[in-house]
C-alpha cells in the first residue's frame, strides 16, 4: 500500500528487455540503504518487487501484463520515475490509499501554466473516466492528486509547486503517457451499484423500495 506522495525522481539505468518481460534497473540513491529484495516500491504509480539489489542500484521484474497495462514499456536508460516505498504500519498516512495496481493510461492532451502553478488536463477511456468524481483522488504516475474538471473525454488536475519539483509531472509534455489509478473507495461503489442496479431498468422510487431504501 502506498500513499502517492513520491519520496524522491530517479533515474533508469538500464531496460533489458526479454521475449514476454523486461528487467528494470534504477538507481535508487539514498533510498537503496533502507530497501532489501523482496521489498515493494512503486515505480511511476506500478507496484514492482525488487529481485536484485547491488550497490545504490535496484532490479525488477516486469511481466507482460504489466508491459501491456502501463507505460513502463516506454521507459528507457535515463528516464526519470516517480518512486515511493510501501508505507509502514506505524508511519503518517498523507495522500490517499494507492495500491500501485493501475488501471490504465492517459494521455496529456494539454498544460496550462498560471504563475508557479499548473493545470494538466489529460484524454482517458470511458472506463477510467467512470471511477473519477470532481474533488476526488487520483494517482498520476503514482502521485495523488485531486481531480479539478471531469467531462466524458477526460478529467484535469492542478499541480502545486512543490509537486511540480518534486515529480517527474513537472517536466511533462504533451503527449506524454501516464499512468493512471482511480480512488479505491469509488471503485468499490461503483462495483457495488453495478452488482444492485439493473442497467436495462431505470431507478425510480418503486426500485429504491424494493432495494430497501
Amino acid at each position: 500500500m502506498f500513499t502517492g506522495l513520491i519520496e524522491q525522481v530517479c533515474k533508469v539505468t538500464s531496460v533489458l528487455r526479454q521475449k514476454d518481460s523486461v528487467i528494470l534497473t534504477l538507481e535508487l540513491g539514498r533510498l537503496a540503504d533502507e530497501c532489501k529484495i523482496g521489498e515493494s516500491i512503486s515505480v511511476n504509480g506500478v507496484c514492482l518487487t525488487i529481485t536484485k539489489l547491488h550497490g545504490k542500484s535496484a532490479s525488477f521484474d516486469i511481466s507482460a501484463e504489466t508491459l501491456d497495462k502501463s507505460s513502463l514499456g516506454k521507459l528507457k536508460p535515463s528516464s526519470s520515475v516517480n518512486i515511493e516505498r510501501a508505507i509502514k504500519a506505524e508511519g503518517r498516512f498523507g495522500g490517499h490509499f494507492v495500491s500501485g495496481h493501475i488501471d490504465g493510461t492517459a494521455t496529456i492532451k494539454a498544460i496550462n501554466k498560471h504563475g508557479d502553478f499548473t493545470d494538466i488536463t489529460f484524454s482517458a477511456d470511458t472506463e477510467l473516466l467512470e471511477s473519477m468524481v470532481v474533488k476526488g483522488s487520483v494517482a498520476a504516475d503514482g502521485v495523488s492528486l485531486t481531480i479539478s474538471n471531469l467531462d466524458k473525454n477526460g478529467f484535469s488536475v492542478a499541480l502545486i509547486p512543490q509537486t511540480l519539483r518534486e515529480t517527474t509531472l513537472g517536466g511533462a509534455k504533451i503527449g506524454d503517457c501516464i499512468n493512471i489509478e482511480n480512488d479505491i473507495i469509488i471503485k468499490a461503489v461503483n462495483k457495488r451499484l453495478d452488482e444492485i442496479l439493473s442497467k436495462a431498468q431505470p431507478l425510480t422510487v418503486d426500485r429504491l423500495r424494493q432495494l430497501g431504501f
